[in-house]
């Protein structure tokens, strides 16, 4: 019998009248069910973290910064189980779980750093115009309100602490939708906070259904939503509440762009090595996966043969086995979407070097070239673990070449000239660029978050929490300063 899974309501667990099933993308076993809230209490969630968002506001810095902690120490300590548990949902690899596990914990401990730092206000001299005699205007952060985080089902762990972590530290009540595949993972989230003394109401963890999301959109008691997902619906959340504040962390298609200095073999062999793996890793399942290779025509030839031959020393097969490197994607549907983008470029005139073969929800790691530019492939987020090599003339092409997107989330640049790498700080279009590697690089720390049609905003701890708050100046008068 597969255990029923509660949710977390207002700090408690609970439990609705209806339930849906976890299964496994690999072999399709019941994972666990889930307890689904009813419309009252998704009511009930909503109204009390309205009621506390004051309290919550002023709690002390350290009572946040230790339930943080706490949390952070926990995931330790549960590493494996959570580990297993993110591979059976999810589908991927148990080593990229064990990883995800281990950012999660890197998440919750910057976000007690943060609480324990933030906030701490700046002072300005007012008199330096004679009518600001004496005085100071001092600046504070304080909570929008309520955030209400959708989290994907790619890393489901790691993104809902980066929904989670923030908003705690910044004293901001948070009701986490995770996603309807995946979502036992957030929902452990609510194990290890139900540990700590944070005021009841302060968190909620609902798995509802995506259709039941307009209504929790819409609803002003939560005036700020911070999403990761797709470009149509984060832009079909932001346009239907144009006053809300938004936080939109979308698709991408990243480009790894391998410049002509880059020409030892030992330069060529890693960057080949790194290609094969963060374009199939988490199954291709990242925003900024390696989607699309950029390289040199003085490179490309020694180039591409040692991408393919990295791409087919990927181990594929059970997410359970160490060895695997490449699991299913999360659904047979989303391997069929891949599959039906790559016979299309097939079609269309695009060259198969390796892969291209789907086996139920798994793909085959794939390489391309001579794809078209119009091509669904060329200008979407393929989500799976395909990868196109393109040859280019030069510096100026391969940035071409790589802003040539709606997309602009990340990129990587392969190369050994300090100089090129400023140019391509200026010239790509991107949220961030990874000199020597791929985009797929991501420091938890760091301000992550895209141009273009990638989102607006920036997670990253401290820069989510900033996102989740507001300035407000004191002014204080009569000083002697």
């Amino acid at each position: 019998m597969a255990v029923t899974h509660a949710f977390w309501l207002a700090g408690r667990q609970a439990t609705g009248e209806d339930t849906f099933d976890v299964t496994s993308p690999w072999d399709g076993r019941l994972v666990g069910k889930v307890s689904v809230p009813t419309d009252a209490q998704v009511e009930e969630a909503v109204a009390a973290a309205h009621a506390v968002r004051d309290e919550f506001a002023a709690t002390p810095a350290h009572v946040r910064a230790a339930a943080l902690d706490h949390v952070s120490r926990r995931l330790v300590e549960r590493t494996e189980e959570i580990a297993q548990l993110i591979s059976a949902e999810n589908g991927k690899p148990i080593k990229w779980a064990r990883g995800e596990v281990g950012r999660a914990v890197s998440v919750f401990r910057f976000a007690a750093e943060e609480a324990r730092r933030f906030n701490g206000g700046e002072a300005q001299r007012l008199d330096t115009d004679a009518g600001g005699q004496g005085r100071l205007a001092l600046t504070r952060r304080f909570p929008k309100g309520v955030v209400l985080g959708i989290a994907p089902f790619n890393f489901p762990l790691n993104l809902c602490a980066h929904k989670i972590a923030p908003a705690i530290a910044a004293g901001a009540p948070i009701i986490l939708k995770p996603a309807p595949a995946t979502p036992l993972s957030g929902l452990i989230i609510g194990d290890l906070l139900a540990e700590t003394e944070l005021p009841a109401g302060a968190w909620s963890i609902l798995p509802v259904a995506n259709d039941h999301m307009p209504a929790l959109v819409q609803d002003e008691r939560l005036p700020v939503i911070s999403f990761t997902g797709s470009e149509k619906v984060g832009y079909a959340i932001m346009d239907s509440v144009p006053r809300k504040h938004c936080t939109l962390e979308l698709g991408g298609n990243g480009a790894a762009v391998v410049l002509g200095d880059y020409s030892s073999d030992a330069d060529l062999d890693w960057a080949a090595t790194r290609i094969a793996t963060f374009s199939n890793y988490q199954g291709g399942q990242s925003c900024i996966s390696v989607q699309r290779v950029i390289a040199d025509a003085s490179v490309y030839d020694r180039l591409l043969p040692r991408i393919v031959a990295a791409v087919e020393a990927q181990v594929t097969g059970d997410p359970s086995d160490d060895k695997t490197d490449v699991g299913p994607l999360v659904s047979e549907a989303a391997a069929q979407r891949v599959e039906s983008w790559v016979q299309e470029a097939l079609e269309a005139g695009a060259s198969l070097l390796t892969g291209g073969k789907r086996d139920g929800a798994s793909y085959a790691p794939t390489v391309l070239t001579d794809v078209p530019a119009d091509t669904t492939i060329s200008c979407e987020e393929v989500f799976g673990p395909v990868l196109t090599v393109t040859k280019v003339d030069g510096e100026a092409a391969a940035f071409a070449a790589a802003n040539d997107s709606k997309y602009g989330l990340q990129a990587g640049v392969f190369t050994h000239d300090v100089q090129v790498a400023f140019r391509a700080h200026r010239a790509l279009e991107v949220g961030g660029v990874v000199i020597g590697d791929v985009p797929s690089y991501r420091a938890d720390q760091m301000p992550y978050g895209g141009a273009k049609q990638s989102g607006v905003g920036r997670e990253g701890v401290k820069f989510a929490m900033d996102d989740y708050t507001y300035e407000r100046v004191l002014v204080l008068t009569g000083l002697a300063l």
